[in-house]
């Protein structure tokens, strides 16, 4: 049972995140729901997900729709029906005894993932992960053969304003636990001032912080126009052919570009174009290291983050996951000692100050005189 709600619906979730407000219903169609999605719906405050593809097809086992179900939030799935043509954005639905309807009419039956077909559909996922470990890094080997000439050959990036030679750069990637991570290492950028590189979503990552990008690099699909505009300079990632599409949205908005055709991902190029401009340390915040990182963003290997990274070598440090690792918890009896430690140089200076042992005297003269001793 669902109360009727307003719907907004989009085939890219990541489009639809923006223009969600709280008690509404996302209809989206994203198989293998992602954690950085769910996140995403979770903080919108949604009344409810529907997701016109599988959840969990069983590839691998995605977190996404734990997330949602742990969160209260339910997610349901409709199938051999296109909801996309039967509603649009603002008009109110409602599910009753597993029928989707809209001002009392019937458009199709809805599944509700509880949590206990969430937990086997992920068990059976979790016995495909060996299958799909083996397409993984046989697609990985293939494609690393045919883009060697990452690691080989000396990458022509575009010139730029940035003073990158010798200076620190962080690549912020809007990635799994990129907030908790940033926020970890926010005194450290506050103190050495890195160069600011936003790639394409990780660029509004950086204002959600205060922090105004230096540059903005990837293919401009999920990257906001008010940080477009803010950001100090913008370098598209092109096929290796030369066509741009984002390079279109960045003309429309007035503003200018570079472009850097290469093969790999928006941020192998940011971290490249780090390298090859001579930065004395590469950190790396919410970049994708890992298969499921990767089956989540739809690639089917990571044949160019492997020869990046390996190019890089110990000029990168990947803040991914800092914030699981170091976890500050200050305790009442800490703060207590750290006072009463404090305490000690001051009794000391008044111990040796002969004002204010003359204003001790005094106070304890006008004591006794007020007790009668």
């Amino acid at each position: 049972m669902l109360k009727p709600a307003p719907v907004k619906l989009d085939k890219r979730t990541k489009n639809l995140i923006s223009r969600l407000e709280a008690g509404d219903i996302a209809v989206i169609h994203h198989r293998d729901l992602d954690e950085v999605a769910a996140k995403s719906l979770v903080s919108k405050k949604v009344a409810a997900v529907i997701n016109c593809d599988s959840s969990i097809s069983g590839r691998y086992p995605n977190l996404g729709p734990t997330i949602l179900n742990n969160h209260n939030i339910p997610l349901l799935e409709i199938e051999d029906v296109d909801i996309f043509e039967l509603i649009k954005d603002g008009d109110e639905i409602s599910i009753k005894d597993g029928v989707l309807l809209k001002e009392g009419i019937e458009l199709g039956l809805v599944k509700n993932m509880t949590k206990e077909v969430i937990k086997d559909l992920l068990e059976k996922a979790e016995k495909n992960m060996m299958v799909e470990l083996e397409k993984f890094v046989d697609n990985t080997l293939s494609y690393a053969s045919k883009e060697k000439s990452i690691i080989l050959e000396e990458i022509p990036m575009p010139n730029t304003k940035l003073p990158i030679k010798g200076k620190h750069v962080l690549v912020v990637v809007r990635g799994k636990n990129y907030k908790e991570d940033l926020q970890t290492i926010i005194s450290y950028i506050k103190e050495e001032k890195p160069i600011l590189i936003g790639v394409d979503g990780g660029g509004d990552a950086l204002l959600e912080f205060g922090l105004v990008p230096d540059l903005v690099v990837g293919d401009m699909d999920s990257i906001s126009d008010h940080c477009l505009k803010k950001s100090g300079e913008i370098i598209v990632h092109a096929y290796p052919d030369g066509r741009a599409p984002g390079l279109e949205r960045i003309k429309d908005l007035g503003l200018k570009a570079a472009t850097i055709p290469l093969q790999g991902t928006s941020e192998d190029i940011a971290m490249l174009f780090a390298y090859e401009k001579g930065a004395e340390l590469i950190v790396a915040v919410g970049a994708h290291t890992n298969m499921i990182d990767f089956l989540e963003k739809g690639r089917k290997g990571m044949s160019s983050t492997f020869l990046v990274r390996m190019k890089i070598g110990t000029r990168l440090v990947d803040a991914k996951g800092v914030s699981q690792l170091y976890c500050s918890n200050v305790e009442i009896s800490h703060i207590f000692w750290v006072g009463a430690a404090s305490l000690i140089p001051i009794l000391i200076i008044a111990g040796l100050s002969q004002p204010i042992q003359y204003l001790i005297r005094l106070l304890h003269i006008r004591l006794r005189l007020y007790l009668g001793l």
